[in-house]
């Protein structure tokens, strides 16, 4: 029994663990955060946001070479059953087997199947991009509403003083041929 109780007292175990007075938590107010001091929330947010976009980017990026992939394979294989085919049609009919016969059946079948094949892919990949644009019309709308509201706030925080020229006027830029 000594001997488990001894067992259950391992590194880490919250019985074996001594607490010092430098190791209690920090109060709230002397928290120390990682994040640079000139860093606010929205920068926070804003590059969180960029490292998903990009994540993003990179799965839509996997998923085409993917395709593209697959493609290449199926291509090739059809390339290949197509030689195949091409020798069994050269012999002349006179000197074909059934069993000459039978094979360019079910290699006929098989590039059927693989063009089938690749039919529904080129289908598929046309989805994901018919998806992807919808995706990033809504992200763009997003942004926009999002760019324009942080545009708002910070331009808030950045109130400029008047300039003599009457508000909500521009100063009119003029090419070195007008002045």
């Amino acid at each position: 029994m000594e001997k488990e109780r001894r067992s259950s007292k391992q590194y880490g175990s919250l019985e074996s663990t001594v607490w010092k007075a430098s190791e209690q938590p920090a109060p709230a107010d002397d928290v120390i955060s990682m994040a640079d001091s000139t860093t606010t929330v929205d920068d926070i947010e804003d590059e969180l946001f960029k490292i998903e976009r990009i994540r993003e980017i990179l799965v839509r990026r996997e998923s085409e070479l993917r395709y593209m992939m697959d493609d290449f394979q199926l291509c090739q294989e059809i390339t290949r059953l197509k030689k195949d085919l091409q020798t069994l049609v050269s012999k002349p009919d006179k000197e074909k087997t059934q069993v000459d016969r039978q094979k360019e059946e079910e290699i006929l079948q098989r590039i059927h199947k693989l063009v089938e094949t690749r039919d529904f892919l080129v289908d598929d990949v046309e989805f994901e991009r018919l998806r992807e644009r919808e995706e990033d019309k809504e992200m763009a709308e997003f942004l926009q509403s999002k760019l324009s509201k942080s545009y708002l706030k910070k331009a808030g925080r950045r109130r400029r003083p008047q300039s003599p020229l009457a508000p909500n006027k521009l100063p009119v830029l003029m090419s070195p041929k007008q002045a």
